[in-house]
């Protein structure tokens, strides 16, 4: 993927969707069309964190460079440079994947 010059803002995170699985474990292809959205991806970018009502910093837990899995209905479809990206807010990131 290219270097973006986009930079999210409060605590939006930038995520680029894996390919979902092109066939089933019974070795079946799916076409396009019955493949399920992915939840899993790798961080483009992260935003510097919000401000809570009290006036606190809310920290960032996440950095590029990271998979994770994020929640399946959350989340705007972006198209930058031609890719199709996620940009979800932090409390729609469900896990970090090791």
């Amino acid at each position: 993927m290219a270097k973006t010059n986009i930079k999210p803002l409060f605590d939006n995170i930038l995520i680029k969707p894996l390919e979902a699985e092109e066939k089933t474990s019974s070795g079946i292809i799916l076409p396009d069309s019955a493949k399920e959205k992915p939840q899993i991806g790798e961080i483009v970018a992260v935003g510097p964190g919000k401000v809570t009502p009290k006036g606190e910093k809310e920290q960032i837990v996440v950095k590029p460079g990271q998979k994770v899995m994020y929640k399946k209905w959350g989340g705007n479809e972006v198209k930058i440079n031609g890719e199709e990206l996620v940009l979800v807010e932090q409390k729609d990131i469900l896990a970090i994947i090791e």
